[in-house]
């Protein structure tokens, strides 16, 4: 009779602890096309031709925090193909997500919602960005894997010359600063 109380007592701790796992937590609540647009703006003269455009390729991330907890991420893929110095194509796409991201210090928090999120929402993007192209008439264009955390390392690097540079070039400190 003991043995049955202890293993229904262990059983019940087990269940408990398994409710609240305990250090940070890191989950993808939802994902969606925020936002997107196909312009052909040369079509039917673009088709004429040989198709040999220069792409031109630009990525950005932004993130907001709705509710305690949960960030939205949102990866911006933007593709331009040129021929003869004009826009033939322009796809733009928002790929967002909501992600709950909890129990994270600060740079944690800032490295995984540049790096790991945008890892998560670009295989969607660049599905889309195909597909809009593909629909408009053009060659597919599927775009290379991005390494989010090379352009974080990148951007980080970036900011340290920077503020060197200005901590350098300061010679005396300023009247007053906003911290915000």
């Amino acid at each position: 009779m003991a043995e049955d109380e202890n293993n229904s007592q262990a059983a019940s701790t087990a269940a408990d602890g398994a409710d609240q796992p305990e250090g940070p937590q890191f989950a993808l609540q939802r994902l969606y096309l925020k936002d997107s647009s196909f312009e052909s703006p040369r079509s039917p003269q673009a088709f004429q031709g040989q198709w040999n455009p220069k792409i031109n390729f630009d990525i950005k991330t932004r993130s907001n925090k709705i509710q305690d907890d949960i960030y939205e991420v949102v990866l911006v893929l933007t593709a331009e193909a040129q021929l003869e110095e004009q826009a033939a194509f322009l796809v733009e796409v928002h790929q967002a997500g909501l992600f709950l991201c909890k129990d994270f210090d600060d740079a944690q928090l800032e490295q995984l919602l540049a790096t790991v999120c945008p890892n998560i929402l670009f295989p969607y993007a660049r599905e889309s960005i195909d597909s809009f192209v593909v629909k408009g008439s053009f060659p597919a264009l599927m775009l290379s894997p991005i390494n989010f955390e090379a352009l974080y390392a990148q951007q980080k690097q970036t900011q340290a010359q920077q503020a060197n540079e200005e901590g350098a070039s300061d010679t005396e400190p300023p009247a007053s600063e906003t911290v915000q």
